[in-house]
């Protein structure tokens, strides 16, 4: 099967060169040159623009978008709906909030163009292991680049399925992120115990391993925290400010939208923005509030 593949960042690249391995023809465009020579070397046919992708590929086509939600998005699916044919598919692979994926697939259906959703967990290791993959999108649609997700995935029937219709796919990515948040946060809060209490000259390093055999929050992320701690036990040079790409925040709106409570995950989300902010202005405010009422001490610059 040959299919086109627009952005080669991390994801993509891997998710492109395992392609290749598998046997598809992939034509691939980024905007920058570096990406499109290095996948070349692996195999893909390269264009420099997104004209020449489709120009390129037999119809019915199809093209898998890997490019950051928002803008970028937007800006690259509105111009493949005015190039492709009826009959061609398009597939949003990253991580896009799933109403605009709602919104997407009916101006997409509307031209006679099939539109998938698959939201793609897996990250840098899946070129090795393979990806996991939440589909949305009408059957047929679906059936039709199975050979793709088989080779995407762990295996042709292991970690992905067609879990609904248009956005289903990137709501349960969603979802998963969402559950990502809380697990990552948990994990960073008992090692930051485990790294406070100085008087038994606990090994984190060690204790991730102990706990990676037969313990009950044994997990991959477990793994990475090994592997981490193991190259960096201190963690001295790493600036502490961890971002978020959306997905926990459509999540936590979303709760609330649905009336679900999402304490673990909410929290989750401020840890992150609380990350980033230096010196808040809501933490010096509670010192000087503290200062007027009770004339307790407030430390000061000078």
């Amino acid at each position: 099967m040959e299919l086109g593949i627009v952005g080669l960042g991390r994801m993509g690249f891997g998710m492109t060169v395992r392609l290749l391995e598998g046997g598809h023809r992939v034509v691939a465009f980024n905007r920058s040159e570096g990406p499109r020579l290095r996948i070349a070397k692996h195999g893909a046919d390269t264009v420099p623009s997104l004209e020449e992708l489709v120009d390129r590929l037999a119809a019915p086509r199809i093209v898998w978008l890997m490019l950051p939600a928002g803008d970028v998005t937007e800006t690259h699916l509105t111009k493949l709906a005015d190039l492709l044919l009826p009959g061609d598919m398009m597939v949003d692979g990253a991580n896009s909030y799933y109403k605009d994926t709602i919104r997407r697939a009916t101006l997409f259906c509307a031209k006679g163009l099939d539109f998938v959703d698959v939201g793609v967990s897996g990250g840098v290791w899946g070129l090795l292991e393979g990806y996991s993959m939440m589909v949305g999108g009408e059957a047929q649609a679906v059936e039709r680049l199975c050979p793709v997700l088989e080779t995407l995935a762990l295996g042709p029937a292991l970690g992905w399925g067609h879990v609904g219709t248009h956005g289903a796919g990137h709501f349960a990515k969603m979802v998963h992120n969402g559950i990502e948040y809380g697990m990552m946060e948990a994990y960073a809060e008992g090692f930051a115990l485990l790294h406070a209490k100085t008087e038994f000259s606990l090994d984190p390093n060690q204790i991730a391993r102990i706990w990676q055999h037969g313990s009950v929050i044994r997990s991959w992320l477990l793994d990475l925290i090994e592997r981490s701690l193991a190259q960096d036990p201190t963690l001295d040079k790493v600036i502490g400010q961890v971002p978020d790409s959306g997905e926990g925040r459509w999540a936590v709106l979303e709760g609330l939208e649905q009336n679900v409570s999402l304490p673990v995950i909410t929290l989750s989300l401020l840890r992150r923005i609380r990350s980033r902010e230096e010196a808040p202005f809501g933490d010096k405010l509670l010192a000087v509030l503290r200062e007027q009422f009770g004339g307790h001490e407030v430390q000061r610059r000078e």
